[in-house]
């Protein structure tokens, strides 16, 4: 995995961070929220063995494209609360999703908590290799993943 930086996005919420942690780790809370505000998660997808060492998976609906986009990782550094790291590899092929191989080629992502009194702060940093114009689209595509876990958190 190579540590080029390629984007984050930021953002703060009205809600205590243990609030933010458990959207981000609770695998039936990630089927409810992480895709872009437009698609969806594919029911039955998300898993979050949040641990060092433990998968996490979801895929997502993209019907305009008449695909699915599938993301599998593991997790290498939990602190709860305050950092989160793990890998994604990516593709739309379903075989590959249901075997989720650690050596697929993956980005590292990095996702930091902060308790700001009543209200949170989290950021999502991916690092990897990409065409610039791509890592601007999938920084976007990110933006509005934030605008979905807003919605889904109220």
């Amino acid at each position: 995995m190579s540590e080029r930086f390629l984007y984050s996005v930021e953002r703060e919420y009205p809600h205590p961070v243990s609030r933010l942690w458990s959207a981000w780790t609770n695998a039936a809370e990630l089927e409810h929220w992480y895709s872009p505000t437009a698609l969806s998660v594919v029911p039955g997808s998300a898993t979050s063995e949040t641990q060092v060492g433990g998968r996490w998976a979801i895929a997502v609906d993209v019907p305009m494209n008449d695909m699915v986009a599938y993301f599998w990782g593991r997790y290498s550094i939990v602190e709860p609360e305050v950092h989160l790291v793990h890998s994604l590899s990516y593709s739309q092929d379903e075989a590959e999703f249901i075997a989720r191989d650690d050596n697929a080629p993956a980005h590292r992502i990095v996702i930091d908590f902060e308790s700001r009194g009543d209200r949170s702060w989290v950021r999502f940093a991916q690092y990897g290799e990409m065409p610039d114009e791509q890592a601007e689209l999938s920084r976007q595509g990110m933006d509005s993943y934030f605008d979905s876990l807003e919605n889904y958190l109220g």
